[in-house]
């Protein structure tokens, strides 16, 4: 086969001439890393960008969620999904608390917060959500529910970078939102990732946290965590967020011809824009009924593949089927039965700003022929 590969997703890369000319003012002030310049930067451009009140950067995706359950002193249980990529349960594993899941709506692929009350037990501490695909959460219900409860709710939004709801950011929902800015995201600074808090005394705790717990030379305050983001990649960062709008008109627009196109295929459902959303077309999952398209998800992800069309069953399995979790009584495929259809039926399609015509008409003939 001579088709070139057309992958998943594709990083967005900054100018290498500008990235250049910021490495070496990171050369010349050899200062590399523990809240530098770039990094001071970024944090205020990322909370203007994205409107949020603070933000803290950290080194990968995962430590901000399991810095959010030490910052919060989470105990106990936690509610949430199984549909995610396994470092949101993990983090929870990791610290010690027990994982509960809840399954999910159709309509989001979110937690659906008509089965979360019926999971809340006396050991129940915390609610944590994730926005799948970027689409959000009902935010509103969720934060009713751990009102009524006394829990706190912590977001994954891994997925939702920019996203916004009727022009208010989603990461202002619940007590903290936790983000990715791994290279397969949307916006990425090769490896990293951050948390939203509400206030500054919050912003400070973790700060500790993500540095050992440190206060200042002699006082550490809190058994902490190595989390930080170095200059260099709050440098890649930074001219990232230049690109990051027109990286998201053109996921916008292959969008549009992916929903255009497969609008009429039987058997293939897609989700549309939601009403007051700003979408940041992070994914696109496509989800087949088998009885109607005529085949399984599976026999046309492999057929996608020996065309050099390289989809995603993301997420599939659900992590609730790891053997690590599936011990636990939430865990019977009983209790999920949406989840567990819905890992049964996705493919995430080729979709990031690099995509040409000709790539988005081999995808598509391989899913309508």
């Amino acid at each position: 086969m001579d088709k070139q590969k057309i992958t998943v997703t594709a990083p967005l890369l900054p100018n290498l001439d500008e990235f250049n000319t910021l490495l070496k003012d990171i050369w010349d002030s050899k200062w590399i890393t523990n809240n530098g310049q770039f990094h001071q930067q970024l944090e205020t451009e990322l909370c203007k960008y994205l409107k949020v009140p603070y933000i803290s950067l950290f080194t990968n995706g995962t430590l901000p969620l399991l810095t959010a359950l030490q910052a919060l002193r989470i105990t106990g249980e936690v509610i949430t999904t199984p549909y995610s990529f396994v470092a949101t349960t993990h983090s929870l594993w990791w610290n010690g608390i027990k994982p509960v899941f809840v399954d999910i709506e159709e309509s989001t692929c979110g937690i659906d917060p008509d089965k979360i009350e019926a999971a809340i037990t006396p050991k129940t501490t915390a609610i944590m959500p994730v926005h799948c695909y970027g689409k959000p959460c009902n935010t509103k219900r969720i934060q009713e529910i751990a009102d009524k409860y006394g829990l706190k709710v912590i977001y994954d939004a891994a997925h939702a970078f920019g996203v916004e709801v009727n022009g208010e950011s989603v990461l202002n929902a619940g007590d903290i939102s936790t983000l990715s800015f791994h290279a397969t995201k949307v916006y990425n600074t090769v490896e990293g990732g951050a948390m939203v808090m509400h206030d500054a005394e919050m912003k400070k705790r973790v700060d500790f946290l993500k540095n050992f717990g440190f206060a200042n030379e002699t006082s550490v305050v809190a058994p902490g965590i190595n989390g930080k983001m170095d200059e260099v990649r709050s440098a890649f960062g930074l001219l990232n967020l230049r690109k990051v709008d027109d990286a998201i008109n053109a996921r916008q627009k292959t969008a549009q011809i992916y929903r255009k196109e497969l609008r009429d295929v039987s058997g293939v459902r897609f989700f549309d824009d939601m009403p007051g959303v700003r979408h940041n077309y992070s994914y696109f999952p496509i989800f087949i009924n088998a009885a109607k398209f005529g085949m399984t998800r599976d026999e046309l992800y492999f057929k996608m593949k020996e065309q050099n069309v390289l989809g995603r069953r993301y997420f599939y399995p659900l992590i609730s089927e790891f053997s690590t979790y599936r011990g636990l009584p939430s865990a019977n495929p009983q209790n999920l039965p949406v989840a567990t259809r819905i890992a049964n039926e996705v493919i995430c399609l080729p979709m990031h700003h690099e995509l040409s015509d000709n790539d988005l008409e081999r995808v598509l003939n391989c899913i309508k022929r």
